[in-house]
């Protein structure tokens, strides 16, 4: 969808809400598609990046970091290149050996491509040591970088970019653990979106299509889509079927989220890949102690950050659960002889972990610095009684006031309960 076909008259597109609150920007000079996070937005990525990472730490997954580029004989042998070459950005020849006209490669060049997916690394990372059964599942995750080469009549604010921050995750298992990978990872998804405050607009099983798009293997098709139905069955969820869906290389549960307008959008996905690990030559050592080969199953509990967060700005308005919020605590003190006691306060704040601010009286009248804050899940009006006695008495975005109660015992509350969600 092009950005100017996305209407930008409804009160909760992310677009005017991002500008309005201060959360990303763009600029022409950086190119289309590849938005910067302004101070207010990276804090909720960095809250949704850590719940993110804590969840799959206490799942059992180990985290890596791998780079963003890759020669090209990687993505050949992964198959990316054949089947997914028009949405990746051309080859670059950090040499200068010689230019890059079609497939042709400069002689004694170092071919290297910015990836668009991340399963190639990860597979690498598995095969550089050798594994035993008793390792499985071996569940590998990462926030990493990649790059698509998005066409610019399709990009739109945060939904289609061309720098991606994936939530990406792959396990590497035996084919009995496939199906309890798969549900695991779909109550992962799940247990997120209760977290987040969303919900699924849909699930949907994507398959294959007609035409060369996807791997030519039928009795592979046949058996990841079998486990995949039983795992949407086993988790008593109703699902469509889709047809042309799938990725090139394996079947997958997409689930599906919707914006205000009602147009749908794959936010999380669970596939299954019997395709990669025989591309990699992938094994491990079973009780035999002959080599088999591993399946993998990707996993995105929230796909990419970017459009997780143009949905959860679009779903919540800006006003975030409160441990997502920017702002968490606006401290307000009532004239300039209180402004002392705010700072004091909104530093006890921040050594609690708190993202917290002082919103003095030269930003206006004290029911107007209220109303400002509407979306600022809690507020702390310091006059001069609380500054003599070193209360608070919290405001509630709803309007709600709680009972003054002395400061320190307040922020301590208000830590435990905005903190991070347990995964």
């Amino acid at each position: 969808m092009h950005d100017d076909d996305h209407p930008h008259d409804h009160p909760h597109d992310h677009r005017r809400l991002g500008r309005e609150l201060d959360l990303f920007g763009s600029d022409p000079l950086i190119g289309a598609g590849l938005p910067y996070w302004l101070p207010a937005g990276a804090a909720v990525r960095q809250a949704l990046e850590r719940y993110l990472q804590d969840t799959e730490r206490r799942a059992g997954y180990r985290h890596v970091h791998s780079p963003v580029l890759g020669k090209r004989e990687l993505y050949e042998l992964s198959g990316h290149w054949a089947h997914y070459r028009e949405d990746m950005f051309p080859p670059m020849d950090p040499d200068g050996a010689a230019p890059l006209p079609g497939d042709e490669r400069a002689p004694g060049g170092e071919h290297l491509v910015l990836r668009p997916s991340l399963c190639p690394h990860h597979a690498l990372i598995f095969r550089s040591r050798p594994h035993s059964y008793r390792e499985l599942p071996l569940r590998m995750a990462e926030l990493g970088g990649m790059y698509r080469a998005e066409r610019s009549g399709v990009l739109g604010g945060l939904t289609r970019v061309r720098a991606i921050t994936l939530n990406d995750a792959h396990i590497f298992c035996t084919v009995d653990q496939v199906a309890d990978e798969a549900r695991a990872a779909l109550a992962l998804i799940r247990r997120a979106y209760a977290a987040l405050g969303i919900a699924p607009a849909r699930y949907r099983l994507s398959l294959p299509g007609e035409g060369g798009k996807y791997v030519a293997a039928p009795a592979m098709w046949r058996r990841s889509v079998a486990l995949l139905r039983e795992v949407l069955d086993a988790a008593g969820l109703p699902f469509e079927e889709a047809p042309g869906e799938a990725a090139f290389y394996g079947p997958k549960i997409d689930v599906q989220i919707a914006d205000p307008a009602g147009r749908e959008s794959t936010l999380s996905t669970v596939q299954i890949d019997f395709h990669q690990p025989e591309r990699f030559a992938l094994h491990y050592t079973g009780p035999d102690g002959a080599p088999h080969r591993p399946v993998m199953v990707h996993r995105s509990i929230i796909g990419s950050l970017e459009r997780a967060m143009a949905h959860l700005i679009e779903h919540h308005g800006g006003a975030f659960p409160a441990w997502l919020a920017p702002v968490q605590l606006a401290v307000l003190p009532v004239t300039e002889e209180q402004l002392p006691q705010a700072e004091a306060v909104r530093d006890r704040a921040l050594a609690l972990d708190l993202r917290a601010e002082v919103v003095s009286p030269d930003r206006g009248t004290l029911g107007a610095r209220i109303r400002d804050g509407r979306l600022i899940p809690y507020q702390a009006v310091i006059g001069p009684r609380e500054a003599a006695d070193d209360h608070l008495a919290l405001r509630l975005r709803d309007g709600t006031r709680l009972p003054a109660e002395p400061a320190g015992a307040a922020l301590e509350r208000l830590a435990v309960g905005v903190g991070v969600p347990q995964g």
